[in-house]
């Protein structure tokens, strides 16, 4: 068992502390060895995720697929049906373990919430499960359970790979502004900030990102020194934007990387970060099951996925396989290494768009263009049209570069909404030039306004929602998809 998830009950607990006890606490826990802290399998997931290897990372990639559906067909209620397959997983034969995933349904967030306990291996569950709820921007929370000391330690060794990429150092100190409640923001003159050592991480509060919190944030960096950041892109955008404009140069200067996660990265906010910081920006892609893992490299925005976190698939509106490069689809992934709960065939609900161009650095892993969001952050056009909200030509407009923050709404098709808080009231005729950008954007399809407004509220997770889709867009998923 990883201290990690044995002590994981309590890190609400940790991180509400005063910052005197997460200090000694803090230093005291890294002083223990590694195996000890994430737990017997580290080393083992370490060398996994370090593999260079085409062939054995595809040779480990089948055995783990093969591994997954025979265990899944013995042990968990909802696949026992295919027990007559188990005859034909043959671990040599990766053409075959594909033939007999796709023999297996598809399976949704809310084929889980109906009946989790059919995709459980109800005795592990008792001993090794690790509950967990993904929230995302979904609406309802759905519970799953990971494998004690074997989900969260995996994970911790493929992004160590990704912070290695990055060029993280053990003494780097990250910026973090990923969402997570600094206690003492609330408190009136409280601070703004805390400084959690185990991870060496300084967390600034996502809660305030006004400018008039700005120069504490300023203060805060400078006494810490920061050579890397670690943040949602919606976070640090403002925070760049404010650098900017007041030219510090010793706070950019220091910078050697930005890691950008959970939230889709748009042209503006790449364009803006690297200007401010002038390093390499990198993207992450992962989700609270655990399933897939995905990231960019330094010199190349494209998503690569590793083969040996899960199995990739990319699916169309009708569950079919998604072929052609360019084309869009839904992320489906199959989890490996979690004996506790199933992943197979699971639709994440993020779409992105295939690419069939591999990268000589890391030649065998799946590759998407871009991660487009999930299926509410499409909108729908009046001749039922969807246009992927990350695409939105507006949302690149010289104009929007001087907007703190935005959010898109749509409440019947054909029309948009768009939100912008501004540090000055925009003129009509810049309204008029967005809204132009907009709708030439859908190709006629949507009429569209802007309304200034004073704050646009963030997700109870800290992220920032850029489209409020009140659409059902189910109807319109066989449709055209705009890019």
């Amino acid at each position: 068992m990883a201290f990690e998830d044995m002590l994981h009950p309590w890190l609400g607990m940790y991180t509400a502390s005063p910052q005197w006890f997460k200090n000694s606490l803090g230093r005291a826990y890294s002083a223990l060895p590694l195996g000890l802290r994430k737990g017997r399998h580290y080393q083992q997931f370490s060398h996994e995720a370090n593999l260079d290897n085409e062939c054995e990372i595809a040779q480990l990639a089948n055995q783990k697929l093969a591994t997954t559906l025979s265990w899944a067909i013995r042990s968990v209620p909802a696949y026992k049906q295919f027990k007559n397959l188990l005859r034909h997983i043959d671990l040599a034969d990766p053409k075959a373990q594909r033939q007999i995933l796709r023999e297996f349904p598809l399976v949704s967030k809310e084929d889980i919430r109906r009946d989790l306990n059919n995709y459980l291996e109800k005795s592990a569950a008792r001993r090794f499960g690790l509950k967990t709820y993904s929230g995302g921007s979904t609406a309802t929370p759905m519970m799953s359970y990971l494998h004690k000391g074997i989900s969260r330690t995996k994970e911790y060794a493929f992004m160590n790979n990704f912070y290695r990429r990055v060029g993280v150092g053990e003494q780097d100190i990250i910026l973090a502004l990923r969402g997570r409640t600094v206690p003492t923001a609330k408190q009136a003159g409280g601070k703004l900030w805390m400084y959690e050592p185990i991870n060496r991480q300084l967390m600034l509060s996502s809660d305030h990102l006004e400018r008039r919190y700005m120069d504490d944030y300023i203060r805060t960096i400078r006494a810490w020194k920061p050579s890397f950041i670690h943040a949602y892109p919606s976070a640090i955008y403002p925070l760049a934007r404010w650098i900017k404009e007041n030219s510090i140069p010793d706070i950019a200067g220091r910078i050697k990387g930005v890691m950008l996660f959970s939230e889709n990265v748009l042209d503006h906010h790449m364009s803006l970060l690297k200007d401010v910081f002038q390093c390499p920006i990198f993207k992450q892609y992962g989700h609270t099951e655990k399933v897939l893992m995905a990231a960019s490299l330094a010199d190349d925005e494209r998503y690569f996925f590793w083969p040996q976190y899960g199995h990739t698939e990319l699916v169309d509106a009708m569950g079919n396989a998604v072929t052609r490069p360019g084309e869009l689809g839904e992320l489906v992934g199959t989890g490996f290494d979690n004996h506790v709960m199933s992943f197979i065939r699971y639709r994440t609900g993020d779409m992105a768009i295939l690419d069939d161009t591999a990268s000589t650095k890391l030649p065998g892993y799946p590759v998407m263009t871009r991660i487009e969001g999930r299926r509410q952050e499409f909108i729908v056009c009046r001749d039922h049209r969807l246009i992927g909200v990350c695409g939105m030509g507006a949302a690149h407009s010289r104009d929007l570069m001087e907007v703190d923050s935005m959010q898109y709404e749509q409440k019947t098709p054909g029309h948009l909404i768009l939100k912008v808080v501004t540090p000055r009231p925009l003129s009509l005729e810049t309204k008029q030039r967005i809204i132009g950008a907009m709708e030439a954007k859908t190709q006629g399809g949507c009429t569209a306004e802007v309304i200034e407004v004073e704050t646009i509220a963030r997700t109870l997770r800290g992220k920032h929602q850029l489209l409020v889709q009140h659409i059902d867009i189910s109807p319109y998923l066989g449709a055209t998809v705009a890019q």
